[in-house]
């Protein structure tokens, strides 16, 4: 009698996968679970065990030993890849067909390559796959689609009854690694005819992942979902998850009932949890579809006054004025408030500059904001993952700052990096994606998203190109580096009849020789003008501040046409020139 196809057999009922190989490869071994994929090669009988011990569980289909075979986790070349996929498909195969089970080619994530080259060693790993007569493929634990509905798209031209999982590693919060939503990730994948089931893997236990698929619209998907054995503790260095096989079985297999046609493992998951599961599937009948809770509604923009301004073309002045060291915070607000008396729409705050640490912009817009003085503090990638930016964002939503810059933030300095390490979960056009994708779920109230355009950039196109991908994302306008060369100027204008959004242009006083060559030659995205700096040569501090002001102001005329406000910068906290600067451009017919 001919085997059912894989997709036969689901048509009958629920299929069930094998679990972690790696972490009980680990485990049997006692070693860690990187480079198991190498056990195709060098233990061949302890890797056709492990899934025969799945298969004698209960499972009819297991993955193959290939989880991590590609360029990137093994680097030595291209033959060392190709050896761990023939040797892990072959001892798959020949195990499984004892069983009458199906084998599925084990693709995780790539990771570390620009899109193109993920997507090129992709077809790679499935080429070696298809040589080999693969017609299963699993492609799991993923943070984005990079590369996967390509992948799916050419496994079916080459196999077209080929039967393809895309499955996604989310975090508790409903978000993957990268930033972006588990459920829109679902839909889009499950919306391609080259995909035959999406589903959720790895990082959390049976539970967590149900909450997950409650709180997403999975309507009209086939959905896999291969659950962690719970939480990992780490005991002498090592990471053991300590779990419960019966409750997984039970939990995973009410599942199950609800509709998750396809059911598994991921890290921790041993035979006997699989063993647990078979059983407990024999015991439970469908009984409906997962249960949706209801969403709260997404909240309605509400347009701050500065926003407002930008939107009626007034032209607003935003003044970047930060707390300087441990000073007293009381004389900071009066200063502020001062700089508003005189003109200023909105105090923006940087999030420590050139990676030194101050103190933090978020709880000084916080207090602005309390004093009904208008903030917009910068938010940097650098310092703070995923749940600490969200965790701030919902912060500032209670406390009504409506106002956000989102920066990558500058590096760590080299000599720093041993002590003091950068995040850099993800960059500036990723936040503002991730801020947009809080929103819509109503998690946050909706922010005014701004972001930094530098108008020095010596590839000045490339830096138009990431300016557009950042509007794609969902920001509103660009506050820029200063304007303090003709080239500048120049690209101003450029910026402003190709981008579109609101664009602030930046304006930083120089106030003496010094200060402009400091700039010109340590500052990153700042290009003074040597003719400028001439102009300062031999002055004192008095005539040096007396010709910040007129050079502020020839800036501002100059850049007016080409902006939609001003973005003024405080250097070393002189707020007496900044305020006269502010005063200048408004009285002073700047603005029109």
């Amino acid at each position: 009698m001919e085997q059912l196809t894989f997709r036969e057999e689901l048509s009958r009922g629920t299929m069930v996968f094998d679990g972690g190989m790696g972490t009980y490869f680990s485990a049997s071994e006692k070693l860690p679970g990187q480079g198991c994929e190498m056990a195709n090669i060098e233990k061949p009988l302890l890797i056709s065990a492990i899934h025969r011990e799945y298969l004698e569980a209960g499972a009819r289909a297991i993955k193959t030993n290939t989880f991590s075979s590609n360029r990137v986790a093994y680097p030595g070349g291209n033959d060392v890849v190709l050896r761990q996929i023939r040797a892990g498909f072959r001892l798959a195969g020949r195990t499984a067909e004892a069983y009458g089970a199906h084998v599925f080619a084990d693709i995780g994530p790539v990771t570390g390559l620009d899109e193109v080259r993920t997507k090129e060693e992709y077809r790679y790993i499935i080429d070696a796959f298809l040589e080999l007569g693969a017609k299963n493929f699993l492609f799991e634990t993923n943070s984005n689609t990079i590369g996967l509905l390509e992948s799916a798209r050419y496994i079916r031209s080459r196999v077209p009854d080929a039967y393809v999982i895309i499955s996604y590693a989310v975090l508790p919060g409903g978000y993957t690694r990268d930033g972006l939503f588990g459920e829109d990730l679902l839909q889009e994948t499950g919306a391609s005819p080259f995909v035959d089931a999406v589903g959720l893997n790895c990082i959390s236990g049976v539970r967590q992942l149900q909450s997950l698929l409650e709180q997403m619209n999975t309507e009209g998907l086939t959905l896999s979902v291969m659950p962690n054995s719970g939480s990992p503790v780490v005991i002498q260095h090592r990471t053991i998850y300590q779990s419960d096989p019966e409750y997984f079985g039970r939990e995973l297999a009410e599942l199950a009932a609800k509709g998750v046609t396809i059911v598994g493992g991921c890290c921790g998951t041993t035979p006997k949890h699989i063993a647990a599961l078979t059983e407990a599937l024999k015991s439970v009948s469908a009984d409906g579809t997962l249960r949706s809770v209801p969403r709260a509604a997404a909240p309605e923009m509400k347009e701050s006054a500065f926003f407002r301004k930008l939107r009626q073309g007034e032209k607003p002045i935003a003044v970047e004025f930060d707390p300087s060291g441990y000073a007293d915070i009381g004389k900071y607000i009066e200063n502020a408030k001062g700089l508003c008396d005189v003109g200023a729409d909105v105090i923006t705050i940087a999030d420590c500059p050139t990676a030194k640490a101050r103190m933090d912009s978020s709880l000084v817009a916080c207090m602005l904001r309390r004093e009904g003085i208008e903030p917009l503090p910068h938010l940097t990638c650098r310092d703070r993952n995923l749940n600490a930016s969200q965790a701030l964002l919902m912060g500032l939503s209670a406390a009504e700052v409506q106002n956000l810059l989102i920066v990558t933030g500058d590096p760590i300095p080299t000599a720093e990096r041993d002590e003091v390490k950068s995040v850099y979960q993800f960059n500036s056009r990723k936040m503002t994606h991730f801020i947009r994708g809080l929103e819509k779920k109503g998690a946050i109230h909706p922010f005014h998203v701004f972001g930094a355009l530098n108008i020095n950039a010596i590839n000045f196109d490339a830096e138009l190109g990431r300016a557009e991908k950042k509007i794609e994302k969902g920001m509103q306008g660009l506050l820029t580096q200063p304007v303090l060369s003709r080239r500048g100027l120049e690209n101003l204008r450029r910026a402003k009849t190709s981008l579109n959004c609101y664009i602030l242009g930046g304006i930083i006083p120089v106030i003496s020789e010094r200060n402009a060559r400091f700039m010109n030659s340590e500052v990153n995205g700042i290009e003074v003008e040597e003719a400028l700096i001439q102009r300062y040569v031999g002055l004192n501090r008095e005539e040096a501040e007396n010709l910040a002001l007129e050079v502020s102001v020839e800036i501002g005329k100059a850049i007016a046409r080409s902006a939609d406000g001003f973005y003024v910068i405080t250097p070393f906290n002189r707020v007496s020139l900044v305020s006269r600067i502010v005063e200048a451009i408004r009285d002073g017919h700047v603005i029109s």
